[in-house]
């Protein structure tokens, strides 16, 4: 009866699975600060992990790349032999139908480790947006089929929406993360990503988690300048603002399940705290009832998982 009458549903259909890719040969390398997560290369370690995350059901992965080097604009970023490119391809032939969206920001790639090109010891915006422009051009031809740009730069989804546009890549989906808050829930995907900034913090481009209407503002303008699907980011913390954002908006909607998120489950299961797979389909049936159509998860892969066995009750 419970099931009969439930209001919502989670499936691994809702999920997307990140990724880290790195440079190198037979690399899998655990994240400390997230357990069960890697680094790994984009060869026969990544096919393995792809090949699983397919059989689950999960329709969707989500990639970042850690380049070989960096420097002040990030390269590597925009380069067709980055190694983002070079898993996209790969992967690509291996899984047709399989949905590529790339994380599209500087951080991992540039040697200060903020979002953007850096001038005067801030960042520019407009400056980067053509570096996002040139990073999303690149990733559309090795085979993406949704662009995710995560910067919170001002007219970021218009540059790159003008940028695939011009190029003839009409149907490249556009995923903003438009509502992107100064987060201390991060802190394990900057050792993930190897992305912390080597000075000062991200607050100038990134959200007040004091603001919701903030939120609201931001979402709307994304949406104007012509983005396909948006994304609020954290998730646990702000499920008030994925009901607001919601409300407002006809398009899809993602919650970002993030890193920090993850390590404080895996730590209190570890300690015998919690039952790790009763607290996770709680979380993300909890971000599904808040609004989001998709889910951006580290759980993605255990969640399937349970939600295939019958765990979720």
């Amino acid at each position: 009866m419970r099931q009969l009458v439930r209001e919502h549903d989670l499936s691994p259909a809702d999920l997307i699975q990140p990724l880290f890719v790195v440079h190198g040969r037979n690399v899998e390398r655990e994240i400390g600060s997230m357990p069960g997560v890697f680094q790994r290369s984009a060869d026969a370690m990544l096919d393995r992990e792809v090949d699983a995350i397919r059989s689950l059901g999960i329709p969707a992965v989500l990639l970042f790349g850690i380049p070989e080097a960096k420097d002040e604009v990030g390269s590597e970023n925009f380069s067709d032999d980055g190694i983002v490119q070079r898993a996209l391809r790969r992967v690509r032939e291996r899984h047709p139908d399989l949905l590529l969206i790339t994380d599209l920001c500087c951080c991992e790639y540039t040697s200060h480790g903020h979002c953007g090109i850096v001038r005067d010891g801030t960042v520019d915006n407009d400056a980067t947006l053509e570096i996002l422009a040139r990073a999303a051009l690149s990733h559309v031809r090795a085979g993406a089929d949704i662009i995710a740009p995560s910067g919170m730069m001002d007219g970021m989804v218009a540059s790159v929406r003008a940028a695939l546009d011009q190029a003839g890549h009409t149907e490249t989906a556009i995923l903003s993360y438009a509502v992107k808050y100064a987060s201390a829930f991060y802190g394990p995907f900057r050792e993930a990503a190897e992305s912390a900034p080597t000075f000062g913090d991200r607050r100038q481009y990134q959200m007040d988690p004091a603001n919701l209407r903030e939120a609201l503002l931001e979402a709307a303008l994304d949406e104007a300048e012509g983005a396909d699907m948006l994304m609020v980011k954290p998730a646990l913390a702000y499920l008030d603002v994925v009901r607001a954002v919601r409300e407002r908006t006809h398009l899809p909607l993602l919650a970002y399940n993030v890193s920090g998120e993850y390590a404080m489950v895996k730590a209190a299961a570890r300690m015998g705290w919690i039952d790790e797979c009763r607290v996770v389909l709680e979380a993300l049936t909890g971000m599904r009832r808040a609004g989001a159509d998709a889910i951006v998860s580290y759980h993605a892969k255990d969640a399937a998982t349970w939600l295939s066995s019958g765990s979720a009750g």
